[in-house]
């Protein structure tokens, strides 16, 4: 590695919204000397030099890094931690933020996630692991409906559901354990009481011994306006969470995040990189939903714009050991709320390769990051995925970032348009205006 007052030269690995701001944020850093994305957007290609390699194409993202000398890779997506590049950038010398495919079980097995939660003693929902529709449906009797139905494995978003009746759970476990429905990751599952409370998001870098905590985050996972609608991958969020006080973070830290992270190490399994816990706020106190290993998305587009530390620093700390070393992070004191423009259809199918329009007329003081979106034959940005963009207001209050995220999503069009109303509603008590509802063109 090279010395510490010299430009680094980083790899971002990933092509969505979380990436997008992971480069705008590491852009700022005076030490930052060159950055590559691979395979990146429309957006990522005015900041880094954009790579042709896909996040889980580990021999190619190993030669990328010998051929441009990067210096730090920087993980996005859990599909690249599970198909191990961290494992093997670190067998070659690699400095690499995003925890090994070990230590990212975390987040890839719910059941081994269970089994850590444990030995922490970290507060949880009750669960039965089951891997047969007769266990399932006999663990079924341990639980008041609604009751949780978690596929272990990774599974695009679609292995968690909230069951409102005994009949819908047992269609979920026939689907999950009979059917196959979701593969090898609906082998084995998780029967889970249903948490009632807020949920929040708290991201904090971990070296493996050290926890930094992030400003918390709320998302907003379904499609439409109320919570309605089926799970996306978040069509918005806001942060900090003002639930999340001081007092309660401490709690967090104390009770789940250093006792998780303490648990992994003596399993062997340092994890380097972002400890995400979901909590539920339950009325006996927080207790963890899930864990995951990764920067959320779109949690990271409105907390990265919340430090003001260099995050070259921060992340270079994390994947070296040496957390502990570095002076507190400092933190905007204002707000952030991030709207999701999605294709029509999404989470289902969903048209491609629609030109959007607007970009450049976005108000300074507004962020957009780019998920989506690609050039076509002619040059224009046109649409390329689910969830398009991410349209991120700042301000002092949330009533303020709310209303310049939602001025800057106005100027922004494609055919079959989507986003939710109501995000960072219930800290500003208002909506978006009926204008910037469902479609426009």
């Amino acid at each position: 590695m090279r010395g510490v007052n010299v430009g680094r030269r980083i790899l971002v690995v990933g092509g969505g919204a979380r990436e997008h701001a992971l480069l705008w944020k590491l852009n700022q850093s005076v030490r930052t000397s060159g950055l590559w994305c691979a395979p990146g957007n429309a957006g990522t290609d005015s900041l880094a030099t954009t790579v042709a390699i896909e996040p889980t194409d580990v021999d190619g993202i190993v030669r990328c890094v010998d051929h441009h000398q990067i210096d730090l890779v920087v993980i996005g997506p859990e599909a690249a931690l599970a198909a191990g590049v961290t494992d093997r950038l670190h067998a070659v010398g690699v400095n690499v933020f995003g925890p090994t495919r070990a230590a990212s079980r975390i987040e890839t097995s719910k059941v081994w996630a269970k089994e850590i939660m444990s030995a922490a003693g970290v507060p949880t929902a009750r669960s039965l692991t089951v891997t047969d529709l007769s266990n399932g449906i006999e663990a079924l009797s341990e639980f008041a409906v609604p009751v949780v139905i978690k596929a272990d494995g990774l599974a695009a978003g679609k292995g968690v559901v909230v069951a409102n009746s005994r009949d819908e759970a047992r269609m979920v476990l026939t689907a999950f354990l009979e059917d196959g429905v979701l593969g090898s990751a609906g082998r084995t599952v998780l029967v889970e009481e249903c948490l009632s409370g807020q949920e929040v998001s708290v991201l904090a870098l971990c070296d493996g011994t050290t926890i930094l905590p992030l400003p918390a985050a709320c998302d907003y996972k379904r499609a439409r306006d109320g919570d309605r609608g089926p799970n996306t991958g978040g069509m918005g969020a806001y942060a900090p969470a003002p639930v999340m006080d001081a007092a309660m973070l401490a709690m967090v830290r104390s009770t789940i995040l250093e006792p998780t992270a303490r648990a992994l190490s003596d399993r062997g399994v340092p994890l380097r990189g972002i400890l995400y816990a979901g909590l539920m706020l339950t009325a006996e106190g927080p207790k963890t939903l899930e864990f995951n290993a990764r920067f959320g998305d779109p949690e990271a587009q409105v907390v990265l714009p919340l430090i003001q530390s260099d995050l070259v620093d921060l992340l270079e700390a994390v994947a070296t050991g040496t957390l502990a070393d570095l002076a507190p992070s400092a933190l905007d004191t204002g707000a952030t709320v991030g709207v999701v423009l999605a294709s029509r259809g999404y989470p289902g199918p969903f048209p491609s390769d629609l030109p959007i329009k607007g970009l450049d007329h976005v108000p300074e003081d507004v962020l957009v990051f780019h998920a989506g979106t690609k050039r076509d034959a002619r040059g224009r940005i046109v649409t390329a995925g689910g969830r398009v963009l991410t349209v991120v207001g700042r301000g002092p209050d949330f009533a303020t970032a709310q209303g310049r995220a939602y001025a800057g999503a106005r100027r922004i069009t494609f055919r079959g348009r989507h986003l939710r109303r109501d995000i960072a509603e219930r800290e500003t008590g208002s909506a978006a205006t009926a204008g910037d509802r469902g479609a426009s063109n």
